[in-house]
Order: C-alpha cells, then sequence, then structure tokens
C-alpha cells in the first residue's frame, strides 16, 4: 500500500511540473506578440491654427462649434478705434467626425457671404516610437459666394452662370510633434477660381505654408503661421496680394480653445487669405482677431475605447 501511495506522489509531482512548464512555454508564446502602437497626440490643440487648417481632426464622435472674428486694421486710425469699430468679419463652422480620422465641416462667413465646406482625412499618424515619424493630413474644401454683383441691375450680371461663384482648395499637411512643447508642419496647397476679375489674372494659385506652436505652460502657447504664394502663379499685379503672415496666443481651457492673435488676413477661408490677401504687416494693414472652439461628443457618452486604435 505504501509503494502505490509513493508512486501515486511521484506521478502526481510529474504532472505538476509538465504543467508548470508548459505554463512557462505559454507565457513565451505571449512574448511574441507586438505590442499595440502608441500614437502621438495634441500635435496641435484644435483644428485651426490661426487661419490655417491643422494636421489634427476632432476626436471620434465629436462636434466642433468655431467662432472666428476679425477686426478691421489697425491702420484705420483712431476714429475707428484701430480697427475695432470694424468692417469687421465674422465666421460660424460646425465640424465633425464619426472615427477621429475622417472629418467633414461647413461654415458661413460674412465677408464675400461665404460658404465652405470641406473633407479632412488623417492618412499617417505620427507615433511615440518614431516608427512612423510624422503625420500627414489631406484636405479638400469648395466655397461659393453669395455676392450679388452691382451691375446686375443693368445685365451685366459677372455671375450669371452659377458655376463661376465656387472656387477650392486642396492641400497636404505633414507635421511633427518634435517634444510636448513644440510642433511644426508644412502644407503644399492649391486654390483654383472658377472666375478671377482680370483677363490677366490667373485661375489657380500654388504655394506652401508654415505653422508652428510653441508651449509655454500647461495651458498656453505661441502660435506662429506663415503662407507663401509661389511667384507669377496668381497674378501679375504683385502689389495687389500679398502673403498672409499671423501671430497668436492660444489658451486651452476645458472644452473650450482660445486663440487671439494678429493677422494681415482679413478672410477667414482658404479661398480668401491664401492667395488673396490684401493688407501688409508694414503698412500697418494688421486686424485684431480671436477664435473660439467649443467641443460636444455626439451622441452624449463616455470616451470613446477605439480613439487610439487605428
Amino acid at each position: 500500500m505504501k509503494a502505490i501511495l509513493r508512486n501515486l506522489l511521484v506521478i502526481a509531482g510529474i504532472l505538476s511540473l509538465g504543467s508548470l512548464h508548459a505554463q512557462d512555454l505559454l507565457s513565451e508564446i505571449g512574448t511574441d506578440e507586438k505590442p499595440a502602437r502608441e500614437f502621438s497626440s495634441a500635435a496641435f490643440k484644435s483644428t485651426r491654427l490661426i487661419n490655417f487648417h491643422t494636421l489634427e481632426t476632432v476626436g471620434p464622435k465629436t462636434l466642433d462649434f468655431r467662432i472666428s472674428h476679425r477686426f478691421g486694421p489697425i491702420n484705420s486710425g483712431s476714429y475707428d478705434a484701430w480697427g475695432i469699430d470694424g468692417p469687421a468679419n465674422i465666421r460660424l463652422g460646425l465640424e465633425y467626425s464619426y472615427n477621429g480620422r475622417l472629418m467633414f465641416g461647413i461654415g458661413r462667413s460674412s465677408y464675400e457671404k461665404m460658404v465652405d465646406g470641406f473633407l479632412k482625412f488623417r492618412l499617417l499618424r505620427q507615433t511615440t516610437d518614431n516608427s512612423m515619424p510624422v503625420s500627414v493630413t489631406l484636405l479638400s474644401a469648395a466655397y461659393r459666394t453669395a455676392l450679388k454683383d452691382p451691375a446686375a441691375a443693368v445685365g451685366l450680371d459677372k455671375y450669371y452662370y452659377g458655376i463661376d461663384r465656387y472656387s477650392y482648395c486642396h492641400q497636404i499637411i505633414i507635421g511633427k510633434k518634435f517634444s510636448p512643447g513644440f510642433s511644426l508642419q508644412i502644407a503644399p496647397w492649391f486654390v483654383h477660381y472658377n472666375l478671377v476679375d482680370n483677363i490677366t489674372d490667373k485661375n489657380d494659385a500654388f504655394g506652401l505654408s508654415a505653422a508652428t506652436r510653441i508651449k509655454f505652460s500647461k495651458r498656453s502657447a505661441i502660435t506662429f503661421e506663415y503662407a507663401w504664394r509661389f511667384p507669377n502663379d496668381f497674378v501679375l499685379d504683385k502689389e495687389k496680394y500679398h502673403d498672409s503672415f499671423s501671430i497668436g496666443y492660444e489658451l486651452e481651457t476645458g472644452g473650450h480653445v482660445f486663440q487671439v492673435h494678429l493677422t494681415n488676413s482679413f478672410g477667414i477661408v482658404e479661398n480668401q487669405f491664401l492667395a488673396r490677401t490684401t493688407d501688409t504687416w508694414s503698412d500697418g494693414g494688421i486686424r485684431l482677431g480671436f477664435n473660439i472652439s467649443r467641443v460636444f461628443t455626439v451622441p452624449a457618452g463616455g470616451k470613446d475605447k477605439d480613439k487610439d486604435k487605428w
């Protein structure tokens, strides 16, 4: 009887050792799986920096309501309170994304009574291990002016054909978050106008824009942006239009992002400021402006578990 018990104990010990060895093998198999990629986040705090689109899109199931305002030029003098009295330009916009990768938006600006709509797609996203060193976002937008031609009363309406009211913009936005406090992006851009004012004007404009955000506190940052128009690709009269340049201050407060800035561009959408900025910093054609962004979860709910899994 003792021999039987002894044999049973030996067998049980062998089985337990085999079980432990099997568990070790299974744990080793698990280590072969590649860890999930971690994406760099918040290179910019909003989908806009000052005037320019950033590489960012809104989060999954997120609606962003935006108010943008530009006052008159500072060189208008004390009678107009250095531009505070106007004339002013205001844009109201809504932007939404279901999955955080493809975003669409619409807006209406008072200047030129411009209605705009756009699609924005995050093609590539920077990873924390630099296996993908940059983010790439694609932007396509269309614009329609609702202005009335004063000459229409005598039968000379330049918008006789409805298609003449439309213009378009396409950009490839390439950016990188170099550190928690510094992000930079560049964007080659193309703008097409179905109608131009003069026979010497070209319908197409090309250029390259750059934008940066320098964070100096937990919720505050200084921002810069500049749009360079390629020479001789838009109008022959270079005295009429100028490059857009802006400096801003950004403050994040909970669900709001507040941006205040100085810019020589009166227009708020791309077909207005990229190729048709009419003022310069050198002659005091600088405007005070601000953007306010407020985001909502639609439909309402908790944090989306798939936010960083694409």
